[in-house]
């Protein structure tokens, strides 16, 4: 009598799951709590991270940082997130492939109505879990901006927001600048 073989053995599930995301070809993918998702944003969410990150982008530059939507590792879970901008050491970047996101110097996450509830829970729960120091969350659909700050193992500790789209919000430091949050409004110019 035979009996089949038991390929599960040895094979590390997260391992499987994070593998089969990074070398899935086309649009951006993550796995959030072991769903995988693939990440679509619409123009409009474009735009808004447009203006984060070109507000940021000289202080990044003065940082010797660089500022993408980089792959982050959550090791030990079901999860690898593609903010939509984190900042990075340049030194890391050259590495290549995914960061934990203590690595990162800043996180930016902006909502659609897909993804809003995951964002300002479970990813800033996450975020803060994963030692990520600050969290930027532009959400759309409340139309306010939130920055997390000192992160710990039970969520972020200090917390600026909500503020309304229209109010500028103190990036804390190593950033140390105010942004305007005016140009996310809904049909504002830019």
């Amino acid at each position: 009598m035979t009996t089949a073989h038991d390929y599960s053995e040895g094979i590390d599930p997260e391992r499987a799951l994070k593998y089969a995301v990074q070398h899935h070809n086309g649009d951006r993918t993550e796995i959030v709590e072991g769903v995988i998702t693939n990440v679509t944003p619409s123009w409009d969410h474009e735009r808004a991270a447009k203006i984060v990150r070109r507000q940021i982008e000289d202080r990044v530059d003065e940082l010797d940082c660089v500022e993408g939507s980089g792959n982050l590792d959550l090791p030990g879970s079901s999860n690898w997130y593609v903010p939509d901008i984190a900042v990075v050491p340049e030194q890391l970047a050259l590495r290549g492939g995914a960061l934990v996101p203590d690595q990162t110097l800043l996180v930016v996450d902006v909502t659609s109505e897909s993804n809003a509830e995951t964002d300002r829970v479970v990813k800033r729960k996450r975020y803060a879990e994963y030692g990520a120091p600050l969290y930027l969350l532009v959400d759309r659909v409340e139309e306010t901006v939130t920055v997390f700050a000192e992160p710990g193992r039970l969520g972020y500790t200090k917390v600026d927001g909500p503020h309304p789209f229209g109010t500028p919000v103190r990036l804390p430091e190593p950033f140390g600048i105010d942004l305007d949050t005016s140009g996310l409004r809904p049909g504002a110019a830019r």
